[in-house]
């Protein structure tokens, strides 16, 4: 998953963004409110943590912009020293799913940010074997099938598609895509996404009649809408 931390102190931010990546996500850090609030105007994050107090923007202001703004599903986890009750209600009332007071313990932070996910996105810790509508993806197999039929797609053409199905109705950048798709592999041309987009649509036959419509977000990236048959 992909994670956006924000806090001014350096050292506790290279200790979270270690702590997390060892857990397997990615993460991109952020000194900055306002560096932060930049990014997320061209990117796409699974979740955000954010220090409360920061010299240019504070952490609720910048939760208060993405749920006004950007999402109000998009989980957010605090990381504060204030650690009095009515800090903690404030915290959660400004729309924070959860709270950790400093100094963190590596276990327990790994702990909250994966019950986070599991709870923003369950289908991406569902059964091995998931359905959208008449689209069935068999994860272990890395096989999709459409209304029963199988359909060849190429591994990556299958965890671009996974992926899609998995963010339904999210748009999601195509650095997002990129890292999720082919990792941290920085050499991949910017056509080689298209030239994979259009493939799934195609293969997928993802049109109004089966109840699906892959969009581009302009200046962004793209989006997989459920809408009714036409």
């Amino acid at each position: 998953m992909r994670i956006a931390i924000l806090d001014d102190d350096q050292n506790l931010l290279d200790l979270t963004a270690a702590t997390l990546s060892n857990a397997g996500h990615t993460c991109h850090t952020f000194s900055s409110g306002k560096a932060m609030m930049h990014q997320l105007h061209r990117e796409s994050f699974d979740l955000l943590i954010l220090d409360w107090h920061v010299p240019d923007l504070n952490g609720t202001e910048i939760l208060k912009w993405v749920r006004e703004k950007l999402s109000t599903t998009l989980p957010v986890l605090f990381m504060t020293s204030r650690s009095g009750e009515d800090d903690i209600v404030a915290g959660l009332a400004a729309g924070a799913d959860d709270y950790m007071i400093k100094p963190i313990r590596r276990a327990e932070l790994v702990a909250r940010v994966q019950a986070l996910l599991r709870r923003a996105y369950p289908t991406q810790t569902a059964s091995e074997i998931i359905s959208f509508g008449p689209y069935e993806f068999d994860i272990r197999a890395s096989r999709a099938k459409l209304n029963g039929e199988e359909v060849e797609l190429t591994q990556k053409e299958f965890d671009l598609a996974l992926l899609l199905f998995q963010n339904l109705s999210r748009p999601l950048s195509r650095a997002y895509i990129l890292e999720a798709v082919w990792s941290r592999d920085i050499e991949v041309p910017s056509r080689t996404m298209d030239t994979h987009i259009s493939r799934v649509r195609s293969k997928l036959d993802l049109r109004p009649e089966n109840g699906y419509r892959l969009a581009p977000v302009y200046s962004y990236g793209y989006r997989l809408e459920q809408i009714g048959k036409e």
